[in-house]
């Protein structure tokens, strides 16, 4: 659903080419948005495990969620939005999915894993524990929690598939 939010931001951007791509897109995210939120209500509807299991997966996924939209920068020193390629700025993007799914997350029973979480009435924001951003730096850059376990997956792959790539390239030289 972030992604979504964030998609939708460019749609309506001054270059052309990647707007126009973006109503393409969109449009197939939320053909995968409701399917995500069909899944959603249905563990929600379902049995104790079920149930838990929606809950560790919130648990996971919220701060992976909150760290999707971004640092929030001010409009004048975000480039994208400075030459008008998207619009929203990374915090007006979490408040506004915040806003859209914390009230139903909690109507289904979904404790959110964030005490700080709370919206303000006289700022008229939600206030959450600012995203670790570090910890988002280390992952994208190939030391995060599960980053050797998916290199190692992948090694796995390519020696098991070198058998293809022989019968494909003969003789040749095999990258």
């Amino acid at each position: 659903s972030a992604s979504l939010f964030a998609q939708s931001n460019v749609r309506h951007g001054s270059y052309a080419p990647y707007s126009r791509t973006m109503l393409k897109i969109c449009w197939e995210e939320a053909f995968h948005l409701k399917h995500g939120e069909d899944i959603v209500l249905t563990l929600a509807m379902g049995t104790n495990q079920q149930r838990d299991m929606l809950q560790e997966a919130a648990n996971r996924w919220w701060e992976p969620t909150m760290m999707f939209f971004g640092p929030d920068t001010s409009a004048e020193q975000d480039d994208a939005i400075i030459w008008g390629i998207k619009e929203k700025t990374n915090e007006e993007l979490r408040q506004a999915w915040l806003s859209r799914y914390v009230k139903q997350i909690r109507e289904l029973g979904i404790t959110i894993p964030d005490p700080n979480l709370h919206y303000d009435e006289t700022a008229k924001r939600w206030e959450y524990t600012t995203p670790d951003w570090k910890k988002l730096a280390s992952i994208v850059t190939g030391h995060g929690p599960a980053s050797k376990q998916r290199l190692g997956f992948r090694q796995l792959s390519y020696d098991e598939s070198a058998w293809v790539r022989q019968a494909i390239m003969g003789r040749r030289r095999v990258v």
